[in-house]
Order: C-alpha cells, then structure tokens, then sequence
C-alpha cells in the first residue's frame, strides 16, 4: 500500500463505517454506534473551526507589518520574502511526521499541541521587534510557528474526514477550512490598523493573547476522533504518502499557493506603495491589511460554496475546474488593476478562485484516501503546498524591483491554468474518468483499502 507501513493494520473511521450500512446488515449496530448523529458532527466541527480562528490572527498579523519594517529595521527584500516563507519551508519537515503521528495516536493531543506551540511563536514577534538581531527572532518565531501549523494542519483536515461521507465531505472540509482561516483577515487588519494606531509591538501582543485563547478553547471542546494505529516504526519527515491522488492534488495546491500566498500576498504593499493606493485615510501598510482581507474573506466564504456545490453535483471536478478558471481570471485583473475599484474586483476574483477550490480539492482527496493513509495524504498535500507558498515570495519580492508587478501577476495567471491540466490528467489515471462521481470514488477507495 503506497506511502504507509506494510505491518500497519487498517482502521476504521466512523465516516467509513457509516457509509457501510446499507451494504451490510449486520454491522448496522455497531455503524450507528461509532458515527457521530449529524448534530455532534457539526459541534466537533464548529470547535475546530473556533480554534483555528483564534490562532490564525497570528498568521495574518505578520503580513501587513513586516514587508514595510523591511525599510524601518533595514532588512533586504530577499531576507523578508524567507522569513515571510519560513514558516512553510520548517513546514516541509514536519508535515509528514505530523500525519503519520495522527494516523497512530489520533486528532486532539497533535491538534491541542499544534496551537500551543503557534502561541508560543507569536510572542517571538515581540521579542523580535525590541530585539538588536530582530531577522533572528523574526526568523525564528516564523521556524516555530509552521511546526505547530503543521500539526494543526493535519488534523483539522482528518477530523473533518473522520467525522464525514462521501455526501456532506466538500461541506465539512469547506465548512472548516474556510472557517478557520477567518482568524487570518482578522490578523490582517487589525494587524495593519492596530500597527498605525498602537503600533508593532501592541499588535504582536495581541495575537499571541489570540493563541493562547485558542489552545485553551481546543483543550475544553475538542475531542479524539480518529482511530489509533497500531505501527511503532520510525517517524521520517520524509515518509509521506506517494499516490496518485495524494501527489495530484498536492501539485495542484502547490501551483495555486505559489500564487496566492507566494505573490499576491507577498508583493501587495508594495503595489500599493508603487500606485499610491490607498482607503479609509491609511497608507499601504494598513491599506494591504484591508484588501487582504478581502481576499481572505472571499476565499473562506467560497470554500464553503465551492465545497457545497461539488456535494450536491456528485463530483468534484467541474466545480474545481470553474474555481481555477476564477482564479485565472482574478490574476488577469490584478496585473492591469490601478485603482481601488479594480484592485478590489480582482481581490474577490482571486480569493474565490483559490477558496472554491480548496474545499473541493481536500474532499477528493479523502474520497479517494483510505482513512489508513488520510494522516499522510494531508502531510503530502501540505509538503508541496508550502514548497509552492514559500518558494513564491523568495522569486516575486526581487523579481519585482527588476521587471515590475504586472509581469508577475500576468505569470501568475498561467499557474491555475497548469494546476487544471494536472488536475485532470491525475484525477483520470487514477480513476480512469475525466469527472468521476463521489459514487465512483468512494467504490474506488474502499477497493485500496482492500488492496
């Protein structure tokens, strides 16, 4: 069985067990015994998403500040695209450790230390900014923050899986990845407002109070759902899952975060400098935290639609190929845009673009994963995520002082076009489809759980 241990034995999820009862029976009993009722679900669901919306201000903070603190505490464009891409690159080494942790010991201990450990990095701002090697610090804190991310990470995605089938599993990985990132436009604008009137410091301050709400929330409302496994072998960073699906879908992650994190998010304030664009009295600092936000706020609302939508059509496909057609569209916006009318159209373009796609792109991935192997599927699609995330401000921060932004962007239109061809040609080697059925994949999933 690709990417997991030969001597593991196979475990069963409640979302598994449930989706088995009309075929069999005799298990009916013991199905409706260990599947959550639908009420439950959504209040496991609804305090993961709680949780993550608290630590996610410390994510967002950070945008709006450190690109202008660059001129302030005299840090190169190249040093503040890494430690804006740090948290990524650290993420690269534990995203696979932490889905194999979660496929042995389960979802609440991994997911409670996560935060715990994001909080802990959040104060490191403080620290950083008061500091006499503030790249240190910034640096350091950014390191930390992702090997708590990627705990978090896998197991907010597993227990959405854990706790769904095949016809609710686009609304609950929607429904709690668009949720959670809520806490990051929330970082960043009163990051960026906070900053201007209170200034750095009181802002950094403020999110890691935000962590260390959410660690404590997680500790009183999150329970265990997923099943322990049984294999005691070595935890690699290197071991994660290498099917098809796994490695399809990563790729499509990577190419569509390259633009989204790695560019747009990168490289707006100083757009906004570069145009003198500004609203509501603030210059570009606060201004990005604002359209960022929007951004943000678009993608978090079309996670939820474009996961709803992929449930009730039966397949995943046509709605994540529209959601990437959107996003091309909003980089096409974006490299012509010169006002705030136009800068704010492509925003939406592209936060739905990227949001309608990533609810649907993490339930094909459980619909075609053995809940075995889920832990390490997400660690895989997470590893080439943030390769994508945190290679795109190390190439677009210089490249914009030598060719200007529009080049930029106009590139980064191309990459949801690319994500869709690999979309499709890995979706039809592994099913045999161009537009499986959820109907399809599930058949397809249990038939690798058999293998």
């Amino acid at each position: 069985m690709t990417g997991a241990d030969s001597s593991e034995t196979p475990t069963r999820s409640p979302a598994d067990a449930s989706s088995d009862e009309a075929n069999s029976p005799e298990s009916s009993a013991e199905s409706n015994e260990e599947t959550p009722p639908k009420r439950e679900q959504w209040i496991i669901v609804g305090s993961v998403i709680a949780s993550t919306f608290f630590v996610g201000f410390g994510g967002g903070v950070i945008f709006p500040i450190l690109p202008n603190l660059g001129v302030v505490l005299g840090i190169s464009p190249f040093l503040v695209g890494l430690i804006l891409s740090a948290n990524r690159f650290s993420r690269l080494f534990a995203n696979a450790p932490a889905g194999i942790l979660v496929d042995r010991i389960g979802t609440r201990k991994p997911f409670i230390i996560g935060l715990f450990i994001q909080a802990v990095a959040t104060s490191g701002y403080v620290i950083a900014y008061v500091s006499p090697l503030p790249e240190f610090w910034f640096l350091s804190a950014r390191v930390v923050w992702g090997l708590g991310s990627a705990l978090v990470f896998a197991t907010a995605y597993t227990i959405a899986a854990d706790v769904s089938d095949a016809d609710s599993r686009g609304t609950s990985m929607g429904v709690i990845r668009g949720g959670s990132i809520f806490g990051f436009p929330t970082g960043l604008v009163i990051g960026g407002v906070v900053s201007e009137v209170s200034g750095e410091v009181a802002a950094f301050v403020l999110a890691t109070a935000f962590a260390l709400v959410a660690t404590g929330l997680a500790y009183r409302t999150v329970p265990e759902t997923h099943v322990e496994g049984t294999s005691k072998s070595t935890v690699k960073p290197w071991d994660v899952d290498t099917s098809i699906t796994s490695l399809t879908v990563g790729l499509v992650n990577f190419t569509v975060l390259f633009a989204y994190i790695g560019a747009l998010f990168a490289t707006l304030v100083l757009f906004l400098e570069h145009h003198q664009i500004g609203v509501l009295g603030f210059d570009a600092q606060g201004t990005s935290g604002i359209f960022m936000a929007v951004t943000v706020v678009a993608a978090a609302v079309f996670m939820f639609v474009g996961g709803y939508a992929s449930d009730r059509r039966g397949s995943r496909m046509p709605t994540l190929l529209f959601f990437l057609g959107i996003s091309f569209v909003g980089f096409l916006l974006l490299a012509r845009a010169g006002s705030v009318a136009t800068l704010t159209v492509a925003c939406i373009f592209i936060g739905a673009g990227q949001g309608g796609t990533s609810g649907p792109l993490m339930a094909l991935l459980a619909d075609l994963t053995p809940t075995e192997r889920m832990g390490r599927a997400t660690g895989t699609n997470n590893v080439l995520g943030d390769i994508g995330g945190g290679l795109g401000p190390m190439v677009s921060l210089p490249l914009v002082e030598v060719v200007g932004f529009w080049p930029i962007y106009a590139a980064c239109a191309i990459m949801p076009v690319i994500a869709g061809g690999v979309l499709v040609a890995g979706i039809y080697t592994e099913t045999g489809q161009l537009s499986p059925t959820t109907e399809t994949t599930s058949r397809h999933r249990a038939s690798l759980s058999d293998d």
